[in-house]
């Protein structure tokens, strides 16, 4: 990593020249420059354009509604809402709503005075579909409608009108939602403007650690968030703090437990298929096996294979039995699935072995596979595993392949055929819905007989399709598909997408539509890219934010290295605007042509995306080909470096120097640094039974260790911790302190043995002239944080640090005492601030 951080140090000393030449690269929007979350809206382009024209009267402004250039289906709400849609401009309402003006009366007082207010409230929503949800509420908190007229507009715009009812009537309390490895928070009755500070820590722990803000989500009116790599069956609690646009803080406060690596088991329930199966489908409900919440009914494969003919449905049916576990299974046949469940819950999945399910074209029509020629419907949906209306359920290290049919690509029209996994998470109980957990599996087809999607959800285009909420697919491997290897269209509340190698598929992930967020699409793997005829789309495929409101998506931290895009859009009922924020992930096209090998494809440029300190460059073309709004990217400096661009390798992660600002809190992960043994960034962990007295010149004294994290000195003592490091030119080692009376020498020892060396003893403080003096670094009040250039000394490959407070007087008059805790190296990247903050993290898989 030398030689990268040295041309990184050149580099960022250019960065402003550097980001010009991006910008000039960039294919930017000619669409006026958006402020705010309303400012792509149709209302808020129909404000600008009236504005424009200077029209004052109703003819005049008629006449410039109907010229104004806009697609059909705005055309179409433009037709039907003509003169509300004038009235709410000559009143000034429009503009009202543009400038996002909800916490007064101004909007409700012109509302009110409306010759028809239901009618003038119904434009505003087709107008503004993002805030549609904010705009019902707002005008039934007014009064200025009843609830008929709420439901009656609902209805007319597709919308859920429960969603503005009484908070408590429909459940929506602030909640904390733990998986395994994550929790998905939710505060609600909050603002656009507000922020907020997050931080969570173990109970029991002193350290709090930060974690990423919390996204706004205009549907509910709500904060939500995901915390991510927790620990298993851990408790732990979280410390919000909220500000809003008057600069009031609030305080949220959550505890919870993380859920267990595996789940509990009763042992009367245990049962070995070689006891309960006899042939066709192994059917849970007819055996009425269940278990409940203290402990899961397990069935454990021990040789059978379970093979059904396509006279069932499924080979296994777990029907709507819960606190079910399968571990180990060979499951084979099925007319449509390998395994099958319905409006249940608690269903763990483990080690099984899925192939040979599903129906075998027997027609084809126009390249697209039918049962029979008597079939009026092409096969399709067929899978492996089908979730259908099931919540809280695992499936882990389980193989699906080789399923009997194949799906037909896209030259044929959208791909139907069989999918390894399908999810529709949507249980009728609220408690039950999501919180589906898909890891560390290996779902794969073959170049010649692919699957449509790999990992499917149901209902894409509504609110309680897909994986619904508080859901988390990671460390899998996804391969081959004709459609998308990943699909979490839907439902997408804190649906976190993370650690996956995905390959030789039409599309990474879709995320088209998001229809409620935040979800989080973070150190991912995406390459070679391609369905059957090798064609494909991109990496990550967004769209819908206005046919189908609205949620956010973070895209963190992925390597995707393929032919085509990387992030682009899609059409999603006529609408390809899609709000994401991009940060750090590094992005290699390398092909070329019209919407072909664009890092970036952001068709509509919605202002609310923003693309920050991305690697984005096309190998064809060797300068990096962007189609984004300017004033919503800033790209990282090696965007421009073509000689680290050409190196780049296709491998599962690469290291990325960045600076300390660009880190995402609780998701960045540092990089090992290319030296054997050498780590990037290294918190020393002082373990108490690895302490020893160091040479002989301990005399008396006590040692305290606390957390791993600290180490107090009292008395004339000087103690060693194992410590194999190579220290070179930049390496740091960054330390607090806390100093208590006088000594002769405080400070600590870099040291290859147990012998004393003057040369490698940095003092800190003391009165005795001894090793390399640092004295000048610590504060007045001896007290504080401290950044020690080790590197200067060349002390090469050291075995131990030692601790030391040498005081040569009686014990009894002895005093003095000394703390270091955070003890911390890393290595100096200079260039971007010249801090020991900046540092390598991995971008692809960090595992």
């Amino acid at each position: 990593m030398e030689s990268l951080s040295m041309r990184y140090r050149q580099l960022f000393s250019l960065f402003i020249i550097a980001l010009v030449v991006v910008l000039a690269s960039c294919s930017v929007s000619n669409h006026p420059q958006k402020s705010n979350s309303v400012d792509n809206q149709l209302g808020a382009v129909i404000q600008a354009q009236l504005a424009a024209s200077k029209a004052s009267n109703e003819t005049d402004l008629t006449t410039a509604l109907s010229r104004m250039k806009m697609s059909k289906s705005a055309k179409v709400i433009i037709s039907r809402h003509n003169d509300n849609i004038i009235h709410l401009y000559k009143t000034g309402t429009l503009l009202l709503v543009v400038q996002n003006k909800y916490r007064g009366n101004e909007i409700s007082e012109k509302l009110a005075y409306m010759d028809d207010t239901p009618s003038s409230i119904s434009t505003l929503v087709s107008l503004f579909p993002i805030d549609a949800y904010r705009i019902l509420t707002y005008a039934s908190a007014k009064n200025l409608i009843d609830e008929s007229s709420l439901l009656a507009i609902a209805v007319e715009n597709k919308l859920d009108p429960t969603i503005v009812l009484d908070a408590s009537a429909t459940g929506m309390e602030n909640s904390a939602t733990p998986l395994i490895h994550s929790v998905g928070l939710v505060i609600y009755g909050q603002d656009e403007d507000s922020t907020s500070e997050v931080k969570y820590r173990k109970v029991g722990d002193n350290k709090w650690l930060p974690a990423l803000e919390l996204a706004w989500e205009p549907i509910y009116g709500a904060l939500s968030g995901s915390i991510v790599h927790l620990e298993p069956d851990t408790q732990y609690e979280v410390e919000i703090v909220v500000t809003d646009y008057l600069e009031t803080k609030k305080q949220y406060f959550f505890d919870f437990k993380t859920r267990p690596d595996s789940p509990p088991i009763d042992p009367e329930k245990i049962y070995y298929l070689s006891e309960i199966y006899n042939g066709g489908q192994l059917d849970l409900e007819a055996l009425n096996i269940h278990g409940d919440e203290n402990g899961y009914a397990k069935i454990i494969g021990d040789g059978p294979v379970i093979a059904a003919s396509d006279e069932f449905l499924s080979a296994v049916n777990i029907g709507s039995q819960a606190y079910i576990m399968l571990e180990n299974l060979t499951i084979k046949g099925g007319q449509r699935y390998g395994v099958y469940s319905d409006k249940t819950h608690h269903i763990w999945i483990k080690g099984c072995d899925i192939s040979e399910y599903g129906n075998v074209a027997n027609d084809y029509r126009g390249g697209i596979g039918y049962k029979s020629v008597e079939s009026t419907s092409p096969i399709n949906y067929d899978s492996g595993i089908y979730l259908e209306k099931t919540g809280v359920s695992v499936i882990e290290d389980c193989i699906i392949e080789n399923p009997n049919g194949k799906a037909n690509h896209w030259g044929f029209g959208h791909p139907k055929g069989p999918n390894a996994l399908q999810i529709y998470a949507y249980h009728p109980e609220e408690v039950y819905r999501g919180q589906i957990i898909v890891r560390n599996n290996r779902f794969f087809g073959t170049d010649s007989n692919r699957f449509n999607d790999v990992i499917e959800g149901r209902k894409n285009a509504y609110r309680t399709g897909g994986f619904v909420r508080d859901s988390a697919i990671y460390g899998n491997y996804l391969a081959y598909a004709n459609d998308d290897l990943i699909e979490i269209d839907g439902g997408q509340r804190n649906v976190l997408v993370y650690e996956n190698e995905m390959t030789q598929g039409y599309v990474g992930i879709s995320i088209a539509p998001n229809m409620l967020g935040p979800s989080y699409v973070f150190h991912n793997y995406i390459h070679d890219l391609g369905d059957e005829t090798g064609k494909e789309w991109a990496a990550i495929k967004a769209g819908g934010l206005l046919s189908k409101p609205a949620g956010k998506t973070y895209i963190l931290e992925n390597y995707i290295i393929t032919d085509r895009n990387g992030i682009a859009a899609s059409s999603v009922s006529s609408d390809s605007t899609f709000w994401v924020e991009a940060t750090n992930n590094i992005i290699i096209n390398r092909l070329f042509n019209n919407a072909v090998g664009l890092g970036i494809f952001d068709k509509e440029k919605s202002p609310l995306s923003q693309f920050t300190n991305n690697v984005i460059f096309n190998t064809k073309i060797g300068r990096p080909n962007l189609d984004v709004a300017s004033d919503s990217l800033l790209t990282h400096p090696l965007t421009t470096d073509t000689v680290f661009n050409y190196g780049l390798k296709n491998e599962p992660s690469i290291a990325l120097p960045i600076s300390d600002s660009h880190l995402v809190p609780n998701f960045s992960r540092l990089s090992d640094n290319n030296s054997p043994g050498t780590p990037l960034a290294f918190n020393i962990q002082i373990k108490e039974e690895q302490l020893s007295s160091f040479d002989n010149q301990t005399q008396y004294g006590n040692v305290d260790v606390e957390n791993e994290s600290s180490i107090r000195l009292s008395g004339n003592i000087w103690y060693k911790l194992p410590l194999e490091y190579v220290i070179e030119d930049d390496t740091i080692l960054s330390l607090n302190y806390e100093i208590i009376g006088e000594a002769e020498i405080v400070g600590i020892a870099l040291e290859t043995n147990n012998s004393l060396t003057a040369s490698k003893v940095i003092r800190l403080s003391g009165s005795q002239q001894y090793g390399n003096n640092l004295t000048q670094l610590v504060g007045y009040d001896n007290y504080g944080e401290i950044t020690i250039e080790a590197g200067k000394y060349h002390l090469g490959k050291i075995n131990y640090i030692v601790f030391i407070l040498d005081n040569d007087i009686e014990q009894e008059e002895n005093n003095s005492s000394v703390t270091f805790s955070e003890l911390r190296i890393s290595k100096k990247i200079v260039g971007m601030n010249n801090t020991d903050e900046d540092k390598d993290i991995v971008i692809g898989l960090t595992n």
